[in-house]
């Protein structure tokens, strides 16, 4: 079975599947064992949740790496992953609560908790190419509409995700023409590999991010799509 259809099936008939089950098939697909028990429908355990952070820093810390290039992503990602874990009882909660009920079911709920398995809410997510108000309502009530496809590739990268795997959860038909909008799943391995981090380690990553590529005055709001996604190598 390839693993378009193993993750539609999740998607749809995952609920029975025992956690010690999905762990075992997020290691054969190399995803999280938290993203495919959200995408299970099932609650996530506390321990693959990422500590309470400070919600500015967080934003900070998503906002200058998405200023990396692929050859400054890799590099980070590997300092981020060599960093110690710190043992902490403070689990994620978002720090504003959402102005309308968040999905329960469906894509909308699958968006919400891949986002918390991040650490992050609304908010704090790096410019995807959607607006706000778009966003909010993909996290309400996020249904087939002729935009999906479009939102897929605009989430999937800052998630980690290939758009063929997010597109088989979503029950979309994948093209190999499709591109991601911002950014692509290196941006996103990043931001997952600093699930774990505290808010001083985040503060860390973000030092060492300057160090690798100096910030300088970009003007207007230009991350990766400033040509690093042209040369991600999914896409030659």
């Amino acid at each position: 079975m390839d693993r378009a259809t193993i993750l539609a099936n999740l998607a749809s008939d995952g609920a029975e599947l025992s956690c010690e089950e999905i762990s075992a098939l997020a290691a054969e697909l190399d995803l999280l064992t938290a993203d495919l028990l959200v995408v299970a429908g099932r609650p996530v355990p506390e321990e693959f949740l990422p500590p309470q952070r400070d919600a500015k820093i967080t934003r900070h810390f998503a906002y200058r790496v998405s200023h990396c290039s692929h050859a400054t992503l890799s590099t980070l990602e590997g300092f981020i992953r060599a960093l110690p874990r710190v043992p902490t009882t403070d689990v994620f909660v978002p720090s504003v609560p959402p102005q309308r009920p968040l999905a329960t079911t469906g894509l909308g709920a699958v968006f919400n908790g891949l986002i918390r398995n991040r650490g992050f809410d609304i908010r704090d997510l790096p410019f995807l190419g959607l607006s706000r108000s778009t966003l909010k309502g993909m996290s309400a009530r996020w249904e087939p509409s002729r935009h999906r496809q479009f939102q897929l590739c605009a989430v999937a990268g800052p998630l980690g995700w290939t758009l063929p795997d997010l597109f088989a959860v979503a029950g979309e038909p994948y093209s190999d023409e499709l591109r991601p909008v911002m950014h692509c799943r290196h941006l996103g391995r990043v931001l997952t590999a600093a699930i774990p981090l505290t808010t001083d380690q985040l503060v860390q990553a973000g030092r060492h991010a300057d160090r690798l590529n100096p910030p300088t005055n970009r003007g207007a709001w230009r991350p990766v799509a400033e040509g690093f996604v042209a040369q991600c190598p999914d896409y030659p």
